[in-house]
């Protein structure tokens, strides 16, 4: 059986709940077949991350190499990219190998507060990495730095996915996790504080926006949230999902992987991944 080949390209999380370690349990999830290239190992653990050593760009190369000569990817994911080399070599060989289905979760700062993505690296990024993507997954605080626009309501959130979009031409759907809203909110109305019950994300497309509401589950069992979402909507890409129809199949996907959550660690727990498959008895 011919099954749907998606390659993640990320950093390596040794407690198995974001980058690599995620991608490929939520691209098994999807019944596609997962391949990895390594850009960073990382300290981390569900308290936050302590450490980063970039790999070597020429290895990083080497790996893309490896991959796209021998089994050609249905759709690549993109994470953490660490350094301006990096995003370099990223740039050179997706554009040689014609790579197909990019889903870039532009990884800046993790969620304890750490730098991911160095300084002089963000500009090599916007202006070459993100145009090759077919979608960008920024959450509010990575699309803020990537624009300078502060996003405080729907209608930022609207301004703020219209500047992305015209900075790179492509589609994105701009995560607003962040910031919860209450049903009397309407999507072009402004955010509340007040009772919120649920989340908002926004594709943009040329063809203009839609919104993405989903109830908001509470639980501090959400590590990995940005990369499974991410892979999630490459797996369906390769499976032939349309990009609308990928987006709401991969939200759906990870509300359940939120609701599942595990109790593991002492800090933000790890989705549950494998909700969806049947444990053994």
């Amino acid at each position: 059986m011919k099954r749907p080949v998606v390659l993640t390209i990320a950093g390596s999380d040794p407690s198995g709940g974001a980058g690599i370690q995620a991608d490929l349990k939520t691209i098994t999830a999807f019944g596609c077949y997962g391949m990895s290239v390594i850009t960073a190992v990382t300290v981390q653990n569900t308290m936050g991350v302590t450490g980063v050593e970039a790999m070597a760009p020429d290895l990083v190369a080497a790996q893309l190499d490896a991959v796209f000569s021998d089994i050609r990817p249905n759709a690549v994911k993109i994470g953490m990219a660490v350094c301006r080399e990096t995003i370099e070599v990223l740039i050179e060989k997706l554009t040689e190998y014609r790579a197909e289905h990019i889903v870039l979760d532009p990884v800046m700062i993790s969620t304890s507060g750490r730098r991911l993505l160095s300084k002089d690296a963000v500009d090599t990024l916007i202006h070459g990495l993100l145009p090759l993507a077919g979608l960008s997954t920024p959450n509010l605080p990575e699309c803020e730095a990537l624009t300078g626009q502060p996003i405080r309501s729907r209608e930022d959130m609207i301004l703020a996915s219209l500047m992305l979009h015209r900075q790179t031409k492509q589609p994105v759907l701009l995560k607003g996790g962040h910031m919860t809203f209450s049903p009397q909110d309407s999507p072009e109305g402004s955010f509340r504080e007040a009772a919120p019950v649920d989340c908002s994300d926004l594709l943009r497309t040329p063809d203009g926006v839609r919104w993405y509401r989903t109830p908001l589950i509470q639980t501090t069992n959400s590590h990995g949230t940005g990369c499974t979402l991410s892979s999630a909507i490459a797996s369906c890409l390769a499976g032939g999902l349309s990009l609308p129809d990928a987006v709401a199949e991969a939200k759906t996907y990870l509300s359940g992987a939120l609701a599942a959550g595990l109790d593991l660690g002492k800090g933000n727990g790890p989705l549950d991944h494998c909700f969806r498959i049947k444990p053994l008895s």
